[in-house]
């Protein structure tokens, strides 16, 4: 090849290459957050809400009949406007709507929306563009958000609430019946903590016997996520998971719930909706029974539970409790939250070669500090485990490689019997020892584990906005100028160099075409998971030329002697 083609190819290449980050740039990007009002909070701090951000419930459908023949119809008021309650903690920032105590809006401040953005993660809102939020009261006979005048409206002593240098902070919303009922909704929030405790203390002076049951939901449209990968490859689930005695782990979603309700009854468990790398989920008091169940209200779907009828009679006071969990996928804070939380750390059927992948990658990542060196860290690792068997395989690719010339011998002596061939092949195998399928066996045993870690850096949240070196600021996306890739196709196009050419023609075509065809199947995977590939093949390189070079240092010293 002249210098003058060369120059051509290069020219070529380098214009392909520049004309693909301009498509990928004008096509391929996430579509921007839709902008929402700045409404100011009491003491002048901003926080971004809907301009249209109703202060009740919208529907009366939204509050779920407590199974009490004796419990009123819901026909909500459009009475007195409630207002806004602002708690604010080191992980948390959210606003509680005092009409029935619900939080419409949670902000997490240690997760950005966006990379570079110093604006905070936004997984609770109820605005214009979208409704996510979590409710939560008392309904039934006595039940104030039960009532025919519509939810009740709470008073709180303060209108924010900062977590300071305290590890706790309690944030008490109060609301008294006409009959004398006094009920306390208070919520719980700790440091660096994305749990948040919240009970219901009754106090019951009226003259007679008060009875309500307890519910907890989440309520969330259609729309899509806005955590969602535009990697090319599996996504990551949207939708209601169900957690109950008859089964640990059900996914419900939200064509499930346009077909029918969800409804059953269990001792424990939980409700949440789960979305790429964050999760809300309501976790009832223990050791109680539940019904949990799914609504649609309109274009609205609603999951929650209903707890067993609370009893107090006059004079008397109690208290019940539940947990709502608002945050990202933490392993070890959903593991603390409820027994089988951390399911929703979807691994998929692989979850058992994911599991230990996650455990070892976090326990790399606490000695260097750095997850795309934790990534290069557990390839070396996977490769030194599967060493022997690549070995066994190199061995087999190199003989067949020494024996390539005799192969092509005997195809151009019976080409024009394949049967006598093949038997000649089979004998020169069988005196060589050589396995043909060889060559397939180390991608076949990479292949479970390539998935799992496919999994694992989709789903591991600390993976999120996870920097590498230079331009690489997120392991979790695909690399802005495609290096990566490029620079896998280009050392699988070398590990191919090391391999014998296939002796059928067709065969030998499709294996020059396969770097081409994962270069391009690469180059919307995560960079973490391309980075994995690239080192994997580097490794693979390195061990298949040092074989080779072992089996000829063999065969050199056998002539010598």
């Amino acid at each position: 090849m002249d210098v003058q083609r060369v120059i051509l190819l290069s020219a070529l290449a380098l214009i392909t290459y520049l004309v693909f980050l301009q498509w990928n740039q004008d096509y391929n990007q996430p579509a921007s957050a839709p902008q929402v009002a700045v409404t100011s909070t009491a003491n002048g701090s901003d926080i971004s809400l809907g301009s249209d951000l109703p202060s009740g419930v919208a529907d009366s459908g939204d509050i779920p009949a407590a199974a009490d023949p004796s419990a009123p119809v819901i026909v909500e008021s459009v009475g007195s406007q409630a207002a806004q309650v602002r708690v604010r903690t080191d992980v948390l920032d959210v606003i509680i709507d005092t009409r029935g105590g619900d939080i419409i809006h949670a902000a997490l401040p240690q997760h950005k929306a966006r990379l570079g953005s110093e604006e905070p993660f936004v997984l609770l809102e109820q605005n214009a563009f979208r409704t996510y939020v979590a409710q939560s009261g008392l309904v039934g006979r006595d039940g104030p958000d039960a009532s025919p005048d519509g939810r009740p409206i709470f008073q709180a002593s303060a209108s924010e609430f900062v977590l300071d240098d305290q590890d706790n902070l309690i944030v008490d919303l109060s609301y008294t019946t006409e009959t004398g009922v006094e009920i306390t909704k208070r919520y719980r929030f700790e440091r660096g903590s994305y749990r948040v405790g919240i009970d219901y203390l009754i106090n019951n002076q009226s003259d007679a016997p008060f009875r309500a049951t307890l519910f907890g939901q989440l309520k969330r449209d259609k729309s899509e996520d806005p955590t969602s990968s535009t990697s090319v490859g599996m996504a990551s689930y949207l939708g209601a998971i169900f957690s109950t005695e008859d089964n640990k782990y059900q996914k419900v979603t939200f064509r499930d719930m346009e077909r029918g309700n969800f409804n059953q009854t269990s001792q424990d468990g939980w409700v949440a909706f789960s979305q790429h790398y964050f999760v809300t989920a309501w976790v009832p008091q223990p050791g109680q029974t539940n019904n949990f169940q799914t609504r649609r209200v309109n274009d609205e779907f609603i999951a929650g539970f209903l707890s067993s009828a609370i009893d107090v009679a006059s004079g008397d006071s109690t208290e019940v409790s539940s947990t709502l969990f608002i945050g990202p996928k933490d392993q070890e804070q959903l593991e603390a939250t409820a027994p089988n939380l951390k399911l929703t750390v979807d691994y998929g059927w692989l979850w058992w070669i994911a599991y230990p992948l996650y455990w070892l990658l976090t326990f790399i990542h606490s000695f260097v500090d750095n997850w795309g060196l934790a990534i290069i860290g557990i390839t070396i690792v996977v490769k030194a485990a599967l060493f022997q068997l690549n070995a066994k395989a190199f061995r087999s690719m190199a003989k067949m490689r020494k024996f390539g010339p005799e192969m092509m011998r005997m195809k151009e002596l019976y080409g024009d019997d394949r049967q006598k061939m093949s038997a000649e092949m089979m004998k020169l195998y069988k005196k060589e020892k050589i396995n043909p399928l060889g060559g397939c066996l180390p991608i076949l045993a990479q292949m479970p584990v390539f998935i799992a870690l496919y999994w694992v850096l989709m789903e591991s949240v600390e993976l999120r906005h996870a920097p590498f070196f230079w331009y690489i600021q997120d392991l979790s996306v695909m690399d802005p100028y495609f290096v990566l890739p490029i620079l896998m196709g280009i050392t699988m196009f070398l590990q191919q160099k090391l391999n014998p050419t296939p002796p059928d023609p067709m065969q030998a075509k499709i294996m020059k075409m396969l770097p081409i065809v994962f270069t391009f199947f690469f180059l919307w995977f995560p960079a973490g998971l391309v980075l994995y590939w690239l080192v994997n093949n580097i490794l693979s390189i390195a061990q298949q030329w040092y074989i080779t070079r072992q089996i000829e240092n063999e065969d050199n010293k056998k002539e010598a002697s």
